[in-house]
């Protein structure tokens, strides 16, 4: 059995990964608050007491609005942190696996599905750090694997945690008669987290390198609003902005390692099904 060290091992996609995996690996985690103290010797030197084969790296500060007001926080959580990974890794010989993000995308100005080939300019603080940590760790340890991940999203159960997301942003805008905004410009695609953890396993074992890494969508934002609320059954107003951006990603890559998503609107479907939900919200 992989011993595979967890950073984020409380939040809301590491929570998940404790839960589904407690029978395929042998699971570590780092204490509670510690990487938020902690050096570049206090982590090598825990990675090293636990001697992992794989140390998948989780953690982030992911609040895009936070990440652009306070920079160097942003800099130390999701490049720093980083890097003191990657040279834990090293030092124990083990295989490391790390999200990044869509924003790396932010600023694209291709249209459609977008590889991991295409040269990027983030155009927020968090894209732009997601988009360093790849480039830097990847200098040092060609052999990591980078996961960009799409919007998650879970709905409440089995005493995890939860973070807002498109379904429940839906739900409690529906609850409290509140008009919610999406721009019929925006194109992303967002992924049930348990389909990205099904899929973060195999994952282990990809070659190193940068991977898009979630479910496709070929609908605006609007219309995929519009779809989750239909199949919800709930009625919401959404207003309709007219901004530009596209996060959508090209899966190719992963696909040919044999790493498929259903697309957005077959993994919220999915998601119903196994909350026993489909057709009783209606």
């Amino acid at each position: 059995m992989q011993k595979i060290l967890v950073s984020g091992a409380g939040g809301f996609v590491g929570a998940r990964v404790m839960q589904q995996w407690r029978e395929k690996a042998e699971l570590f985690a780092f204490p509670r608050g510690f990487l938020a103290a902690a050096t570049q010797e206090d982590l090598c030197r825990f990675a090293a007491q636990v001697q992992p084969d794989v140390v998948l790296h989780l953690a982030a500060l992911s609040d895009t609005g936070y990440c652009q007001q306070h920079p160097e926080d942003s800099r130390r959580a999701n490049v720093d942190v980083s890097l003191w990974m990657a040279r834990a890794a090293a030092e124990t010989g083990a295989k490391l696996v790390a999200f990044s993000s869509d924003q790396v995308y932010s600023g694209a100005a291709q249209k459609g599905p977008l590889p991991e080939t295409l040269s990027l300019s983030p155009s927020n603080i968090y894209g732009q750090h997601k988009l360093e940590a790849e480039q830097r760790v990847l200098e040092v340890l060609p052999d990591a694997v980078f996961l960009r991940v799409p919007w998650m999203y879970d709905l409440p159960g089995y005493g995890l945690p939860i973070r807002g997301n498109l379904p429940l942003n839906l739900l409690r805008a529906a609850l409290r008669r509140t008009p919610v905004q999406f721009s019929a410009h925006d194109w992303r695609g967002i992924s049930f987290v348990r389909e990205v953890i099904e899929n973060l396993y195999p994952a282990l074992s990809l070659p190193g390198g940068v991977y898009n890494f979630g479910s496709d969508n070929d609908r605006s934002m609007v219309e995929t609003a519009r779809q989750f609320a239909e199949l919800l059954g709930i009625s919401v107003a959404i207003e309709i902005t007219d901004w530009h951006r596209n996060l959508r990603m090209d899966g190719c890559k992963a696909a040919a390692q044999g790493i498929t998503f259903c697309s957005t609107q077959e993994g919220f479907a999915r998601c119903l099904r196994e909350y026993n939900l489909s057709g009783r919200l209606r």
